[in-house]
């Protein structure tokens, strides 16, 4: 079909552009989503920082209580396993944005160089996916984590009055 304004130079068909616009852009609506995800999973892990250092100043008041101590550690103990899980979470997240960059990046290059970079297209593509997955499975941990410690410890406790 040739397109009137360049003067019978051909284009190529409608089709084919709108195929190559909605493949270049995958990438970037997965990464502008992994980046939602690594903000969700952020915020999260600056709560559980607070709890840890709000757990820490109650363990660490004069407080004659083994009852209450053990239970401070044992949600130290669970607050520790959630870090755990959302640095994990953080870093398989990060590696799905980065595998987005280079999946857009691969789709650049092969349209500059018009070459075949469909192996490192699907390489870059299915990591990300992966890393993604991943990452959600960490989160999907950190909760179960959170949750049965809740049920099954309850909130921190709250401090202790000071006596006058």
């Amino acid at each position: 079909m040739a397109l009137p304004i360049f003067g019978g130079i051909s284009g190529e068909p409608v089709d084919s552009v709108a195929h190559i616009i909605q493949v270049a852009l995958t990438p970037v609506f997965m990464l502008s989503g992994i980046g939602t995800l690594l903000n969700l999973f952020n915020t999260r892990l600056a709560r559980v920082s607070d709890h840890i250092e709000q757990a820490n100043a109650l363990l660490i008041d004069d407080n004659d209580d083994v009852e209450r101590n053990k239970t401070l550690e044992r949600h130290l103990v669970r607050l520790h396993r959630r870090t755990l899980m959302l640095d994990a979470a953080i870093l398989a997240g990060g590696l799905g944005g980065a595998s987005s960059c280079g999946a857009a990046f691969v789709l650049f290059l092969g349209s500059v160089r018009d070459s075949s970079v469909a192996t490192w297209l699907v390489v870059m593509f299915g990591l990300a996916l992966s890393c993604t997955v991943g990452a959600l499975a960490l989160f999907l941990g950190d909760s179960l984590i959170s949750w049965h410690g809740l049920k099954r410890e309850g909130p921190l406790p709250r401090p202790m009055p000071k006596a006058v």
